[in-house]
């Protein structure tokens, strides 16, 4: 019987203190002695903890005797902190009957809250309201009571209030847990179907499928199917996270725990992707499972042109663990040989390239981040183009259509008239505006993507002093007018640098683009001309004048002819060398396109 079971997760926005909540259950469930301790239990990488946010989905079973002295097996399954891992906090829900919600008491109800409680909901999960962080000063339990208690419809009496840190009144939230979360339901009988909610590489027992145990039973002893990847293997072993991982005999319906598969790569074993047996397959998967796709691209390239191996080993081996990263070979005129790689978002990106300079020692030209364009050609056919430099002649072009977001931004009221102003500047257009609890606003707008990844989000913290909140989803691909914008160097188009812009801002962002560029390109022994061209003109110029050598320094008295003649012979000499000489372009120019607003 499932009736001991309690499948649950934990939600909340960045920094709410989720996972020192985790800590503190684990400690009291006595799954991990006071002694072994380590801040942040669950979150294994040195990243998660610099950063205060989860990355990696994880789980974990807790034993729990109840004040009525039934015992129950709690299964906390950690979810992803941030809105780029959002496909991963949706398997991470389908997985539980029941959420804890935790709210910050000094920072109160935020974006990320309000959407991953959205996407509780919508899994039909049962929602515990915890207020975190009560025992700091500036800490409001009351008001934020009041405003969890209007969104979710309950008294503000029964919003737990616990402190995480200190550990108080944690024991309250086991106990809501026990009484208030459903046992699972599905029959041990039917033919299995287990939902994998995550996955890790592990290089003696290959990809390790977190999974959670929907109907049916699963042992090492039976061969197993993938059912999206049409994969079959005999698991080398079944077993709970505890929180290490520890083999048992097989895990039935409403359990969670993991199956080592000994696949080679986390490609054959998806997340989302249902298991079942390979003898007596289920007949349907269970719902919702997709293939995350990159949103954002940029070129990587080793500073050295021999590392260019040691780069593609490193992207191969964090590729084992992260399905989401992909990556091809792609030549640049002006970096050489590297990669073009996508990633989910912007923070994501981020941490792949923190993970290759820490953890590989690798060191990395990264191009200014682009998003994926839809082209219409005028032969009907439609391209997916991820670089700018890979953009067909304008000729060709019908159209060009560009990602566009839905994004909420939740915001003190105060701070209105900068947020629109803001928003409004980058193309954005307001659909509508909520008030989820007082002196709180929600702001709806539609907004170009290529608008919000390089420093939208740093905007507007700093617009709000740090009380705006954001959350994003991918909404439709919208034709506009774009057009490419092209940096020469010497007469010589330079690919990393080009971009792909609406035809309104193509004049400033060139000529901004330029004059950033001629502080930037270090002087050489001739005049070096940075062109911007868009449209096929020219649309600004500059010249980054020569370092000159003083020929005439040994040429004193005499006649004027004789200087004339040394100062025409270097004239040539300049002449010839520029036709051979290398510009040589600085990592900061590639980067310079990311500082191009408001300047």
């Amino acid at each position: 019987m499932t009736n001991h079971i309690r499948n649950f997760c934990i939600i909340a926005h960045i920094d709410h203190g989720k996972s020192t909540l985790a800590d503190r259950l684990l400690h009291l469930t006595g799954t991990v002695p006071e002694r072994d301790t380590t801040e942040q239990i669950l979150d294994s990488m040195d990243l998660e903890r610099e950063k205060g946010v989860t990355i990696k989905a994880s789980a974990v079973r807790m034993n729990y005797t109840a004040q009525d002295g039934s015992a129950y097996e709690l299964n906390l399954i950690d979810t992803p902190g941030h809105v780029d891992f959002g496909y991963e906090v949706s398997r991470a829900l389908n997985a539980c009957e029941g959420a804890v919600l935790v709210v910050d008491a000094t920072q109160g109800i935020e974006a990320q809250t309000l959407a991953n409680l959205y996407s509780a909901l919508g899994a039909d999960l049962v929602i515990i309201p915890v207020i975190n962080k009560i025992d700091l000063v500036t800490a409001r339990p009351d008001e934020v009571a009041e405003d969890i208690g209007s969104l979710l419809g309950v008294t503000p009496a029964d919003v737990l209030r616990v402190s995480a840190k200190e550990g108080k009144n944690i024991e309250a939230v086991l106990e809501a847990i026990v009484q208030k979360i459903p046992p699972p339901t599905g029959e041990a009988e039917l033919p299995l179907r287990a939902l994998i909610f995550d996955s890790h590489y592990d290089s003696y027992k290959g990809v390790i499928a977190y999974v959670r145990v929907v109907e049916g039973k699963v042992s090492a002893e039976e061969t197993i199917r993938m059912l999206a990847t049409g994969v079959d293997v005999k698991p080398i072993e079944v077993g709970i996270f505890a929180p290490t991982m520890k083999p048992v005999a097989g895990l039935t319906a409403g359990e969670v725990g993991y199956v080592a598969t000994g696949l080679k790569t986390v490609h054959d074993a998806r997340v989302g992707d249902t298991i079942t047996s390979a003898t007596h397959p289920a007949a349907v998967a269970l719902p919702g499972y997709r293939i995350p796709k990159p949103m954002v691209f940029a070129g990587i390239y080793p500073s050295e042109a021999d590392a260019y191996q040691n780069l593609r080993e490193a992207l191969d081996k964090l590729q084992l663990n992260d399905a989401s990263l992909t990556f091809q070979p792609e030549t640049s005129q002006a970096l050489g040989f590297g990669f073009r790689a996508g990633f989910l978002g912007l923070f994501h990106m981020e941490i792949i390239q923190e993970r290759l300079e820490r953890e590989y020692d690798l060191e990395m030209v990264f191009t200014a981040p682009t998003v994926a364009y839809e082209v219409l050609l005028h032969t009907g056919e439609t391209k997916i183009v991820a670089s700018p430099a890979d953009l067909p002649e304008d000729g060709l072009i019908a159209e060009i259509r560009e990602p566009w977001m839905n994004i909420e931004i939740i915001t003190p009221t105060e701070y209105y008239g900068p947020i629109m102003e803001l928003v409004t500047r980058r193309r954005g257009i307001y659909k509508s505006q909520e008030y989820p609890a007082p002196h709180r606003v929600q702001l709806n707008y539609e907004i170009p993507l290529s608008e919000i990844i390089i420093d939208f989000f740093d905007e507007l913290k700093s617009r709000t002093r740090g009380y705006a909140s954001l959350d994003y989803q991918f909404l439709e691909y919208r034709a506009d007018a774009l057009q490419k914008l092209e940096i020469l160097v010497n007469g010589e188009p330079v690919d990393a640098l080009a971009a792909i812009v609406h035809e309104k801002d193509a004049y400033h962002k060139g000529q901004r683009f330029i004059t950033k560029l001629k502080e930037l390109i270090p002087r050489q022994l001739f005049d070096v001309a940075i062109q911007a061209s868009s449209a096929g003109r020219i649309i600004s110029r500059a010249n980054v004048k020569a370092t000159r050598k003083d020929v005439l320094a040994k040429c004193y008295g005499g006649d004027i002819s004789r200087k004339k003649k040394l100062l025409e012979k270097q004239k040539k000499g300049k002449k010839r060398l520029k036709m051979v000489g290398n510009v040589e372009i600085p990592q900061e120019a590639f980067m310079a396109v990311l500082s191009l607003e408001d300047e």
